[in-house]
């Protein structure tokens, strides 16, 4: 599904801006947002790339080979996605910029993801495994010690590991951003811009982990760092409200991710994403797109 949205949003942006690019001198006024502040609020969904994953502390260093992972999406209900004291429960994207010129905006935001890697699969684990691991000792089931390298092994969750950034995998990160002119009403309102942009920023996890049984929802950390680029439609529905519709993809890079809960045990990640999602937009201050 996500591969046909993508297709499609790449399409109508490239079809669109031919045609503006065809239409451009016929632009009786310059196109302008310099000095027009904005914010916006909306929902994505996501998905990921196969990662390894790197699990070290007292008696184990190994890695996880391949590892799948899916997103989370909260089911639509009015319960969650209209009560103002659970928005944040949704995979949601908040945003607040700033164009410091005609075209170009300058924003900072955070992007709440949500991973999940898959239980029961089957991965191949390199590295040593103990028989007993971690600070106080835990004990380990004897089908997981030993040396391997790039072994099969089934990931039970109840005995050797769930992992998942539920609360979520937060991505906060500044974004400089070029915005186009592709269509205009003749009311001078409603539009439609063209937008691509870059993005740098922190990744804070809070990891819900149980390794060989011992684990719970950890607390926020920074973990790593990640980039990132995009491409959207942004479609002015009046003066102040705006639709936007964006593709993102990028790289993260995890250094240190809670596990056990133990200061001793931790996980190292890179991860790369595609995200898609749509916000409802409010601009303010100078607002003179022409």
């Amino acid at each position: 599904m996500y591969k046909i949205l993508t297709f499609i949003l790449i399409s109508i942006s490239f079809t669109f801006s031919i045609t503006a690019q065809e239409v451009k001198p016929l632009n009786k006024k310059p196109y302008s947002r310099k000095g027009e502040y904005y914010f916006f609020w909306g929902y994505n969904r996501s998905e990921y790339a196969n990662s390894d994953i790197t699990f070290r502390g007292k008696g184990y260093d190994f890695t996880l080979h391949n590892a799948t992972a899916k997103d989370l999406p909260i089911p639509f209900s009015a319960d969650v996605y209209f009560d103002i004291t659970r928005l944040s429960v949704p995979q949601y994207n908040i945003r607040y910029g700033y164009f410091f010129s005609d075209h170009w905006s300058i924003s900072i935001g955070s992007d709440h993801m949500k991973y999940v890697m898959d239980d029961n699969q089957v991965l191949e684990v390199s590295g040593h495994i103990s028989a007993q691991v971690s600070d106080p000792a835990i004990t380990v089931n004897p089908e997981y010690v030993g040396d391997f390298n790039r072994t099969p092994k089934l990931i039970r969750p109840e005995d050797f590991l769930h992992y998942e950034h539920t609360d979520g995998f937060n991505y906060l990160h500044l974004e400089l951003d070029r915005y186009d002119r592709l269509w205009k009403a003749k009311n001078n309102i409603q539009g439609i811009d063209w937008l691509v942009g870059v993005g740098a920023g922190t990744i804070i996890p809070r990891t819900d982990s149980h390794l060989f049984t011992i684990g719970r929802n950890n607390h926020f950390n920074f973990a790593g760092y990640g980039v990132s680029l995009k491409t959207g439609l942004r479609f002015d529905l009046s003066r102040r409200f705006f639709l936007q519709t964006d593709l993102k993809g990028g790289f993260t890079r995890l250094n240190h991710v809670h596990t056990t809960g133990r200061d001793s045990d931790y996980a190292q990640q890179s991860i790369w994403f595609g995200e898609f999602y749509g916000v409802l937009g409010y601009k303010f201050g100078r607002n003179r797109a022409k």
